[in-house]
C-alpha cells in the first residue's frame, strides 16, 4: 500500500512568487549594466533572475571585463569589483523594494489560509536579509514561522541549501512539505531538498510539470486541496 504522508509545511519563495518584485529586480540589474557599459541580452537572464545578488554581480562584472559577455564561465573576474557591484544592486534594489513592493494576486489570501489551517509557511529566498526583511514588513511577518535569506546558508540556490536549512527549522521531512517558486533555479533549489514543489512561472518562463511537480498560473490557482494533494502518496 502507499503510504500517505500529512502537508506539515509549506515554504514559498519571495521574489516574484509572492512579492512583484522580479520586475523591480530586472530594472536594478538593468540600470546598473547600463551603469557599466553593458547592453543585458536574453541569454543573461539565467545569471541574473533568482540568483543571489552575488551571483549576478559576478556575472556583471565578468561581462564588464571581457565585453563578449559570456557570463560566470569564463573566469577571471575581479573580485573587487563584483563586490562594489553587488554593494550597489543591493541598495538599488532595496530602495526599489521599500518604495513599491506589491503582493501578487492570491499571495495574503493563500497565506491566511494556510494560517487558519495550522500549516506552518517559511520563506525562503535569495535576496539579502536587508531586502527580506523589507518585505516582511510589507507583506506581514507573523505569517513565517521560519525565514532564510541569501548569506544565511553555505550556498543559495539552486543548491538545496537554504531549503535544507527551512526544514530543520521547522523540524519537518521534505517529504511532507511544499516549495512554491518561480523561476528554474528555485525549483531545481527545492527539488534538490526533495520537496515537492508548485511552479508558479512568470509568462516569459516556460517549466514542465514533473513528478511532484504542478505548474500553475498563479497563487489563485493554488489551494490547500493542491498543496495536500502533492504530499499525499509517495
Amino acid at each position: 500500500m502507499p503510504e500517505r504522508t500529512e502537508l506539515r509545511a509549506v515554504l514559498f519563495d519571495m521574489d516574484g512568487t509572492l512579492v512583484d518584485t522580479e520586475r523591480l529586480w530586472r530594472r536594478t540589474v538593468e540600470e546598473e549594466a547600463a551603469r557599466l557599459g553593458i547592453a543585458l541580452t536574453d541569454g543573461d537572464l539565467a545569471f541574473v533572475l533568482g540568483r543571489a545578488v552575488e551571483d549576478c554581480a559576478a556575472h556583471l562584472a565578468a561581462r564588464a571585463d571581457d565585453g563578449a559577455g559570456h557570463g560566470l564561465a569564463d573566469g577571471g573576474i575581479d573580485g573587487a569589483e563584483a563586490a562594489r557591484i553587488g554593494d550597489s544592486l543591493e541598495r538599488r534594489f532595496t530602495d526599489l523594494v521599500r518604495r513599491r513592493v506589491v503582493p501578487l494576486p492570491g499571495a495574503v489570501e493563500l497565506l491566511a489560509a494556510l494560517h487558519a489551517a495550522g500549516v506552518p509557511t517559511a520563506l525562503v529566498s535569495a535576496s539579502p536579509r536587508q531586502v527580506v526583511d523589507t518585505v516582511l514588513d510589507a507583506i506581514g511577518r507573523h505569517w513565517f514561522a521560519v525565514t532564510v535569506a541569501a548569506g544565511e546558508t553555505p550556498r543559495t540556490k539552486p543548491h538545496p541549501d537554504p531549503y535544507l536549512a527551512a526544514l530543520t527549522a521547522l523540524g519537518a521531512a521534505p517529504a511532507s512539505c511544499v516549495a512554491v517558486e518561480d523561476t528554474p533555479t528555485g525549483i531545481a533549489s527545492a527539488e534538490a531538498a526533495h520537496c515537492g514543489v508548485v511552479a508558479v512561472p512568470a509568462p516569459t518562463t516556460t517549466i514542465t510539470p514533473a513528478s511532484r511537480r504542478t505548474v500553475v498560473r498563479s497563487l489563485l490557482d493554488v489551494d490547500l486541496e493542491l498543496l495536500r494533494r502533492l504530499v499525499a502518496t509517495r
